[in-house]
């Protein structure tokens, strides 16, 4: 019998969403199986995941696209144009059927901000390799994601030391 691949949604206004996403990551490839993450609103360069773990040991690609962040009244061309540029990487890179996860890292961003139309994930969703698993982080998740997904976590922030003008943490928030 064939492996069914799952759809996973973090969401929420919590940390912790792309962490879980890795962590997925991570455990998979201690199964030998290989990921693909494609990192949306995310400069290249700027977290650890983006550099070679001695633990995945090549089995987890991890590819940024972003142009910094977006905040309101900011010009939103530089933002829809890397987010299309992933999504067209991302379909490349699946066309070569090496890979058993993909971490779509933000993916609720962009869709909350229109960069790519819920139509389009929609659609990839349904016609994708059913073996696949793929995981979508970020918040806002839009409800029609939500309701085609198989498990949805809502990471829910109590506590943060944001809160108290702690600035992020190496290692742990990047």
């Amino acid at each position: 019998m064939k492996r069914r691949g799952m759809v996973i949604v973090f969401t929420g206004s919590g940390k912790g969403k792309t962490t879980a996403a890795l962590g997925c990551a991570l455990r998979a490839s201690g199964h030998g199986m290989k990921t693909l993450i494609i990192q949306f609103m995310k400069k290249e360069g700027t977290s650890g995941e983006q550099k070679k773990s001695p633990v995945s040991k090549g089995a987890i690609d991890v590819y940024a696209f972003g142009a910094g962040f977006m905040l309101q009244g900011d010009d939103v061309k530089p933002h829809q144009q890397m987010a299309e540029k992933a999504w067209r990487f991302m379909e490349e890179r699946l066309q070569k059927k090496k890979y058993d996860l993909l971490v779509l890292d933000e993916l609720a961003v962009v869709l909350m901000h229109g960069l790519i139309p819920a139509r389009k994930v929609m659609d990839f969703l349904a016609r994708r390799d059913k073996t696949i698993h793929v995981i979508i982080t970020g918040r806002g998740a839009p409800p029609e994601i939500i309701d085609i997904a198989d498990i949805v976590t809502d990471m829910r922030q109590i506590k943060h030391v944001y809160q108290k003008s702690v600035l992020a943490i190496k290692g742990l928030d990047y």
